[in-house]
């Protein structure tokens, strides 16, 4: 074999060792952010800062600033990452006994030594209370207090022991809005207390929707859920009893100064969507249905916020 020939062999080696250390390294990459995007509940965090930014946006009639929101993102995020952390770390053996759950890290053996959950849980949740508090106090009661419903009164106290755990659990999703409010340094404005109730009456409806999806896995847990506890055809108008006040005061809300035709447009039709997808799972209560309905929840939520950003910006320019 001439030594050219040698060469390219060794270099065709060389590079596969490299290629299979590159795919191992890349795929353990891949399995830490997958690890913590779960644990975290990152999309569930970013769903919550959608709201406090919504917040911001109205209490500031417009464009809230730049380090406003990289802070309320930073704060908000970590107070809400350290809660959703928690809220897996005392639910992880309940978890396992549902398909939904069971690969979740905690659950699955990912995570091997899970003392330490608890504990970085907890540092999430006051880093950022403790940085804000001596200069915007609102804004640390209010992250403190979305922590406090999440963690305390809805993992700990409420989900296990009653059928309406959910509804009370949804006040953390308005002290989000709160807190992003309280950010602009009105965590009173009108529109900000409004979708704050919008947002304690959608996340039961939400949430519900997938227990029907997800029923005989609800049944198999301890876990008492209302889908669960009655007919689905009940549960489907339970469903709606939250689904049409959000849909009414949602679109009521264009009666706000700070918004405008921009955000009722909008609004108005994915709220027809969202009622008439109520409208079908009561009629036929069926895990399709459920699924639909689910999906049209987090598709109405976007458009809610999504409006009320380009809506108080619009009506700020035409000031």
């Amino acid at each position: 074999m001439s030594l050219t020939n040698t060469t390219e062999v060794q270099e065709s080696e060389t590079s596969g060792k490299l290629d299979a250390v590159s795919t191992r390294t890349g795929s353990k990459w891949q399995e830490t952010m997958n690890l913590i995007v779960v644990l975290f509940k990152l999309r569930v965090v970013f769903l919550l800062l959608l709201a406090a930014t919504g917040g911001a946006f109205l209490a500031a009639g417009g464009w809230p600033g730049l380090g406003t929101l990289l802070l309320l993102w930073l704060t908000g995020g970590m107070a809400a990452a350290g809660s959703s952390s928690f809220n897996q770390y005392w639910e992880r053996h309940s978890d396992g006994a549902m398909r939904r759950t069971r690969k979740r890290p905690l659950v699955n053996g990912d995570i091997k030594n899970p003392k330490w959950v608890p504990v970085v849980s907890v540092l999430l949740i006051f880093i950022p209370v403790l940085v804000v508090l001596p200069f915007n106090p609102a804004m640390a009661f209010f992250l403190l207090l979305g922590a406090f419903i999440y963690t305390i009164i809805y993992t700990i106290w409420l989900k296990p022991r009653t059928l309406l755990n959910i509804v009370i659990g949804g006040a953390a999703g308005s002290a989000a809005v709160l807190t992003g409010s309280a950010a602009i340094g009105q965590w009173n404005e009108t529109g900000a207390l409004i979708l704050a109730l919008i947002l304690f009456l959608w996340t039961p409806f939400h949430f519900w929707s997938l227990a029907l999806l997800y029923r005989d896995d609800y049944s198999r847990s301890d876990v008492p859920m209302l889908p669960v506890n009655t007919t689905p055809h009940r549960a489907a108008w339970w469903v709606m009893a939250h689904t049409l006040p959000t849909c009414i005061f949602g679109v009521l809300m264009v009666a706000l100064p700070a918004l405008g035709w921009i955000y009722f447009a909008p609004v108005l039709l994915v709220s027809f969507m969202l009622f008439w997808r109520n409208v079908q799972l009561i009629r036929d209560p069926s895990a399709s249905h459920a699924r639909a309905l689910f999906m049209a929840s987090n598709y109405y939520l976007t458009v809610l916020l999504l409006a009320i950003y380009a809506g108080t910006v619009a009506q700020s320019l035409l000031v």
